[in-house]
């Protein structure tokens, strides 16, 4: 299975020497196919549902129509749960869209069923973090393989990483100051709204909600919140916890920044919105959207602050069965935002010979935010784009038409002005992302409380993609107040209706983080900031004109 995969190691994760215990267990999901013509049909009915002067735009599916359209049949379900019963497994369960089989089963039976070999592995970063990771390639007997695309989380690692914490920063409008000595020349609240012009407090129209996903122990702590709306004059609140919390790991171990960043932030714009915190401690993408669409009552917007680089996901077979997922929830009126990672072309797999675009920010099926900073640091006003943002083109994902004519007027105008890095490092066919950004550089990081009661700087695309979600979620209280649907799947919409309702971003380039070469601003859109930063004022003006 995923016969390209030759990589089973990490160098973010150590393999144990000792042997795991043979009755360890192993968690697998069985991810089945699609049928390719009910598949094609699915992705084109979902552009026409997503496509502003589509005489079915906003017609989202229900769960119930998703599934007839979509997913495989029972009897191609059986085949597989027919193997799991031929070992003795019992502890499966079939997901709602009978696309993904979940196992739990004794790392002896594990090995024997998949025909490899596992080991432990523990993070470097958090070494408490372990994981069970197969070391040599998995195989399924053939008509079983007729019917799987892939078995997950036996083989990817996570990348988890560790904010970095500013301590001091400097800002000369007083919205920079306005959660306190604490976080004087911080990037704040009222520093957003400033510049965005987003409501203060949206209506909360009913059935409008909200989330923010975190993985890999990022949990929450009230205190934090507490101290964050009593400095910053905010109103956060979290409406449902999905997964568990662990309020002591804050606290104690002070693990919390990033999810504490896109509670806080995420709260800030869209309180009093019903906001839900979903938690999954491994982190595994198809997982997690497999649960989100399972839901009976999914929120309507989710924001996503983690990734790993495509080369990092091991297998074109896992980043399409995500995509198709995601096509799943974009048929059914969810918004998914992705950040689009902090460390600029060259990803979290550092210089080479090509730069690493990252995943799922080059999925077309998500709506990817990249990073900003000020022009002039601490002064309100036009943006720049921040050197470490991610961003470029999918080496998975082809250039979809919807982005087509900004894309190629971006390669076409900066490549007359020679500002394009050499074709050799970069897909030109690909799905350009970010698709927009927001605040997010590190010369006014964003002012968190983390820690039990402490302040800090924190930055990253990880900051810009709760604002922006948070603003998504403004907009459809909007439409919804209107009696219109959604927004849901964003893509096909911002790159027609709302292209022209952004700051455009046409200074700074992704040069400089790690080594030069990256892309430059120019008018319009770019790999560097997408179409540019939300006005609030021009969005709110057409959302319901479509």
């Amino acid at each position: 299975m995923e016969p390209k995969v030759n990589k089973f190691t990490s160098k973010r994760w150590i393999q144990e020497l000792a042997p795991p215990d043979e009755n360890s267990i192993v968690t697998a999901n069985f991810a089945l196919k699609h049928d390719p013509v009910k598949a094609a049909a699915f992705e084109a009915n979902l552009i026409s549902l997503s496509t502003p002067g589509s005489p079915n735009y906003g017609k989202w599916l229900t769960r119930e129509q998703a599934i007839q359209a979509i997913s495989p049949s029972e009897d191609q379900v059986k085949i597989v749960t027919d193997f799991l019963d031929s070992f003795g497994v019992e502890n499966y369960e079939v997901s709602a869209f009978r696309d993904v089989v979940k196992v739990h089963m004794p790392l002896r039976i594990a090995e024997k069923m998949l025909d490899t070999k596992f080991a432990t592995f523990k993070s470097v970063v958090i070494q408490d973090i372990k994981l069970l990771r197969i070391t040599q390639p998995y195989s399924l007997p053939t008509e079983i393989a007729d019917a799987v695309k892939l078995v997950d989380d036996i083989l990817r690692f996570p990348s988890i990483e560790k904010k970095q914490i500013f301590e001091s920063s400097s800002g000369q409008d007083p919205e920079f100051s306005s959660c306190g000595n604490e976080c004087s020349g911080f990037t704040t609240p009222d520093v957003l709204q400033a510049r965005y012009g987003y409501s203060e407090e949206p209506e909360a129209v009913p059935g409008n909600t909200v989330s923010c996903t975190e993985f890999q122990f990022q949990y929450y702590d009230n205190t934090d919140i507490d101290n964050f709306n009593s400095n910053c004059d905010t109103s956060v609140a979290i409406a449902e916890t999905i997964g568990g919390n662990k309020e002591f790991v804050c606290s104690v171990l002070g693990g919390c920044v990033e999810a504490l960043l896109d509670i806080e932030y995420l709260g800030a714009v869209t309180s009093p919105i019903p906001m839900t915190v979903i938690y999954q401690q491994e982190f595994s993408l198809l997982d997690w959207i497999n649960g989100v669409i399972a839901m009976d009552d999914p929120p309507l917007v989710h924001s996503v602050s983690y990734g790993n680089d495509e080369v990092q996901q091991t297998s074109s077979e896992y980043m399409e069965e995500c995509n198709t997922q995601f096509q799943i929830a974009g048929s059914m009126g969810l918004s998914v935002l992705f950040a689009s990672g902090d460390q600029g072309v060259w990803g979290r797999s550092g210089v080479g010979q090509t730069f690493h675009p990252d995943f799922p920010a080059g999925s077309p099926y998500i709506t990817a935010v990249g990073g900003t900073n000020f022009q002039q640091a601490g002064v309100i006003g036009n943006e720049t784009a921040w050197d470490c943002g991610g961003g470029g083109f999918s080496d998975e994902f082809p250039m979809p038409d919807w982005q087509s004519a900004q894309v190629n007027a971006y390669l076409t105008n900066a490549g007359a002005s020679g500002l394009l890095p050499d074709a050799s490092f970069y897909n030109a066919a690909g799905r350009g992302y970010p698709d927009m950004a927001a605040l997010g550089g590190q010369t006014n990081p964003y002012c968190v409380a983390i820690k039990g009661g402490k302040f800090g700087g924190v930055a990253g695309t990880s900051a810009s993609c709760p604002v922006v979600a948070g603003i998504i979620s403004q907009l459809n209280d909007l439409r919804l107040k209107a009696g219109n649907p959604p927004l849901g799947w964003l893509n096909p919409a911002l790159y027609s209706n709302l292209a022209g309702c952004f700051y455009d971003v046409d200074d700074g380039s992704q040069n400089n983080c790690k080594k030069g070469d990256g892309f430059h601003t120019i008018p319009g859109w770019d790999p560097a900031t997408g179409l540019g930063t939300p006005n609030f004022e021009c969005l709110s003006g057409v959302i319901n004109s479509f």
